[in-house]
């Protein structure tokens, strides 16, 4: 069974950082292609991706506002995806959600189909 485990989401001032982590189970990220993304939701919007990458080459795609202060990484011996949130504002609060898929195309590009197992959530609330 493929399970998703976000944490390190928080309380954090306009400015600051935080380091999120996505935990994935039931899969081996050494064995085969698959792609991470993060995501997220805001009370009253739709979810909308913000960065992904793939298990095999490392390859990542990142949504244009997301370009500069968010960053992925992984680390396949730990099966964990990372999310480095810098300069955080307000309008970056939300349920931060992590997800698994395989896309024919190695990547996705965030397409929401793509992903057939999702995480809980982290909650980040960003205080001005």
């Amino acid at each position: 069974e493929v399970q998703l485990a976000e944490s390190g989401g928080g309380l954090v001032q306009a400015g600051g950082s935080l380091r999120l982590s996505c935990v994935v189970s039931g899969v081996t990220f050494e064995y085969e292609r698959y792609v991470i993304g993060w995501f997220r939701q805001a009370p009253g919007k739709e979810r909308e991706g913000i960065a992904c990458i793939n298990t095999r080459e490392h390859m990542t795609y990142y949504k244009d506002y997301a370009k500069g202060r968010f960053t992925i990484s992984i680390d396949n011996a730990k099966n964990t995806v990372y999310l480095q949130a810098d300069s955080l504002r307000p309008e970056d609060t939300a349920v931060y959600y992590c997800a698994v898929g395989t896309p024919a195309d190695g990547l996705g590009y965030l397409r929401l189909s793509e992903y057939d197992f999702w995480g809980q959530g982290t909650q980040v609330t960003v205080s001005s």
